[in-house]
């Protein structure tokens, strides 16, 4: 009696969370092209205001390396011989919250070299630039080390380096679909992989410096290729290389 009692607080907590928050994007990719209504397109290389993407990355982000397949957002890493080619969306401008739910679906690229990403920027990044704009890493990969999953933010008071951060050993985190999520509050943000929470983020000082999360943010996915944290070495052999998403739900508190 008890554990069924139990079971019923907690289904009951997490049925009045749900209800407490609204939905505003739900992605399930089930068409044949990319919904433009939604997701930007970023492309080239970042040149020349932030060449190498500010990273020293290799790619050069394309429209053509994205496609929507069989249920999924599919971003391939291509090497051509010559050039390193990619994707990279966001949803700036259509979809921008303040404090909610991110939840992602999805199956990571890999191999040395590989660096998927599921994150999201302030929306201010135009006018105060990065890292005021503060930055939110709810799932980063690198192929160099595998079963390993990063989780960070970035904040003027980490001056840019991974300060704020965790790693997370999962064996079998290349095999098949994970789901990553982060809830993000004024009091906290929590990331989780396959509803396991794996670290919280809620510094005792709240201030410009380590807490600038008090601002609407948008998301970003991507794949890149290389780079500071995704390189320096890169595995020619592996490629063409996808970063599966089968879906995304974003719930505004």
């Amino acid at each position: 009696m008890k554990l069924i009692k139990t079971i019923f607080i907690i289904t009951l907590a997490i049925c009045n969370t749900a209800q407490s928050q609204e939905l505003i994007l739900e992605e399930h990719f089930d068409g044949n092209q990319l919904n433009e209504a939604i997701w930007n397109y970023e492309l080239g290389d970042g040149c020349p205001d932030l060449c190498g993407w500010g990273n020293n990355e290799r790619q050069i982000y394309t429209n053509e390396n994205i496609e929507v397949r069989d249920g999924n957002l599919v971003i391939t890493a291509k090497f051509d011989g010559t050039t390193y080619t990619s994707g990279k969306i966001n949803t700036r401008k259509h979809i921008e919250f303040l404090y909610g739910t991110i939840e992602v679906r999805a199956k990571l690229a890999t191999g040395k070299g590989i660096w998927p990403a599921i994150w999201m920027l302030g929306s201010d990044i135009s006018e105060v630039g990065w890292p005021k704009s503060g930055e939110i890493d709810i799932m980063e990969y690198v192929g160099k080390n595998p079963h390993e999953i990063h989780t960070t933010l970035h904040t003027p008071d980490s001056h840019g380096q991974s300060k704020n951060t965790k790693i997370t050993t999962i064996e079998t985190v290349e095999d098949g679909f994970h789901i990553y999520k982060c809830h993000w509050t004024k009091d906290f943000i929590k990331f989780y992989i396959d509803d396991a929470l794996v670290y919280t983020f809620s510094p005792e000082v709240k201030d410009d410096n380590t807490w600038p999360f008090e601002k609407p943010f948008y998301l970003l996915l991507n794949l890149a290729v290389g780079g500071n944290f995704g390189g320096p070495e890169v595995d020619d052999a592996i490629f063409p290389q996808e970063f599966s998403i089968d879906y995304v739900k974003v719930f505004k508190d």
